[in-house]
C-alpha cells in the first residue's frame, strides 16, 4: 500500500489549505485513515482520523475537517483558520484495522502505512 500526500504550502494566518492523500495498492474503504503532524523540534502528534469514528485533536477541532472519497481512494484534510502553531509536516496514514476507540485511533503505532509528508507553513 502506498500513500501520496499533497497540498501543503505557505499560507497566512487565518487562511485555509486542503491536504490530499491518495492511496494505492490496497482496499481503501476498509482502512482507517489518519492525519498526523510533526513540527520542528517536536514529536509527531495526532491531528484527525476517519475510521469507525471520526475524531480530532482538541487543538484542531472546529477548524479542520477530515473526509474521504472512496471512489478516488483519497482522504482529505480541510484546514481553516490556520495558526502559526499549525506549521508542521503533515503525514497521512492508513490502518488495516478500523478503530472505534478514541484511545487507539489517535495512536501512531496503530497505523500500518504512511505517506511521505507534506509541509504546511503558516505565517503570522
Amino acid at each position: 500500500v502506498q500513500l501520496q500526500a499533497s497540498g501543503g504550502g505557505l499560507v497566512q494566518a487565518g487562511g485555509s489549505l486542503r491536504l490530499s492523500c491518495v492511496t494505492s495498492g490496497g482496499t481503501f474503504p476498509r482502512y482507517g485513515m489518519g492525519w498526523f503532524r510533526q513540527a520542528p523540534g517536536k514529536e509527531r502528534e495526532f491531528v484527525a482520523a476517519s475510521g469507525g469514528i471520526t475524531y480530532y485533536a482538541d487543538s484542531v477541532k472546529g477548524r479542520f475537517t477530515i473526509s474521504r472519497d472512496s471512489a478516488k481512494s483519497t482522504v482529505y484534510l480541510q484546514m481553516s483558520s490556520l495558526k502559526p502553531e499549525d506549521t508542521a509536516v503533515y503525514y497521512c496514514a492508513a490502518s488495516r484495522v478500523v478503530s472505534y476507540s478514541v484511545l487507539t485511533i489517535r495512536r501512531d503505532d496503530e497505523y500500518d502505512y504512511w505517506g511521505q509528508g507534506t509541509l504546511v507553513t503558516v505565517s503570522s
